[in-house]
């Protein structure tokens, strides 16, 4: 089994920091259940990405439990045929039927449909993803742009920035789309449960 105890996982080699992550993700059995669920319901494009995967790479970098301060797990898909709230909100209701017995809050978005209502909460115009990658990519900081997921390929993982910024708990901005006060509300509720977080300035 790989060493979660690795003192700068950071520094390791690519490849090694994908292991590295594929192990810290089982020891989350949240975050494992909740792959496996997509996984058998066969989303297109889907990953567990964000607070989900950053979170439980900190909290045994702190030496917490793997699921400790995880509010809720962030399930995106990529389904451009059908663009409503309403087939979004189906997808969410059977994946939380399926985790009924873990007490799992999962959030489930359609990262196709994210455009028809992005300006309106956020007050900026976005462009409709092209793919979840795409999203991925713009997610607020470098250490959270990262998705996982297990399929017939193995452990796959989306990191446009990247891994050693998560490793190394470097919260920077990714200013493709946040907002400077967004971010900045953000890292600081980050650092109130994981202090050894590293803030750059926006």
């Amino acid at each position: 089994m790989f060493p979660v105890c690795v003192d700068r996982p950071e520094d390791l080699p690519l490849q090694r920091q994908i292991e590295y992550l594929q192990h810290a993700m089982a020891q989350n059995p949240v975050a494992e259940a909740v792959m496996a669920v997509a996984g058998e319901m066969k989303l297109s494009g889907w990953y567990l990405g964000s607070g989900a995967v950053a979170q439980t790479v900190w909290n045994l970098r702190h030496g917490y439990a793997p699921a400790e301060d995880i509010k809720d797990y962030d399930l995106v898909y990529f389904d451009p045929d059908d663009l409503t709230a309403e087939s979004e909100r189906r997808v969410e209701e059977q994946v939380a039927a399926r985790l009924s017995e873990s007490g799992a809050v999962v959030d489930v978005h359609n990262e196709a449909r994210v455009h028809l209502w992005y300006e309106k909460r956020f007050g900026r115009h976005l462009d409709p993803y092209r793919s979840t990658e795409e999203a991925i990519s713009t997610w607020p900081t470098t250490a959270s742009s990262v998705g996982v997921r297990r399929d017939s390929a193995g452990f796959v993982v989306c990191a446009p920035f990247g891994l050693s910024d998560l490793f190394a708990m470097v919260a920077r901005p990714n200013k493709v789309k946040v907002s400077q006060e967004i971010y900045e509300d953000k890292v600081a509720r980050w650092q109130s449960s994981w202090p050894k977080l590293r803030v750059v300035p926006w």
